[in-house]
């Protein structure tokens, strides 16, 4: 399948296979987060890519991250550059199929920005405090849609 195909990502959670995934329209996203004991925040850029394994889905692909300084626990790589308070990388990762994101009610949640404009992650799925999982898609008859921003 051409990646023109792969339009956006879905979203559902993990205790509800069953449960109709959220279909929101990006082949290009970041997730933001601040760490809930040093509150400084990181976002990471990914793009949905054709997968290497099977000819009829995609991939996601961390391209750069970035965190607002550095704390206990959250060094940035060595090969990281600083540009205007931001630590910039890329990191070596390798394509996955889906995301697993941990949110909890003890937290702040997840940012999705796309395009530069970002919503909480409970604005287009609400959580169950467990596994959200996040994966490239078509949008298939049975999926419910996010509103454009």
């Amino acid at each position: 399948m051409p990646l023109s195909a792969v339009v956006g990502i879905c979203l559902q959670l993990a205790g509800a296979p069953e449960a109709v995934p959220r279909y929101v329209p990006t082949q290009r996203f970041t997730l933001a987060w601040e760490h809930s004991i040093e509150k400084v925040r990181w976002e990471e850029d990914y793009l949905l890519v054709p997968a290497s394994s099977t000819e009829d889905s995609a991939d996601i692909t961390l391209v750069e991250a970035r965190v607002k300084g550095s704390a206990a626990g959250m060094e940035p790589p060595e090969d990281a550059y600083l540009k205007d308070g931001w630590y910039h990388y890329t990191p070596a990762s390798l394509p996955v199929q889906a995301l697993r994101l941990t949110r909890s009610g003890y937290t702040a949640d997840y940012d999705l920005c796309i395009d530069q404009q970002c919503q909480r992650l409970e604005h287009y799925l609400e959580t169950d405090g467990g596994i959200t999982l996040l994966r490239a898609c078509m949008p298939p008859a049975t999926v419910d849609r996010v509103p454009s921003q």
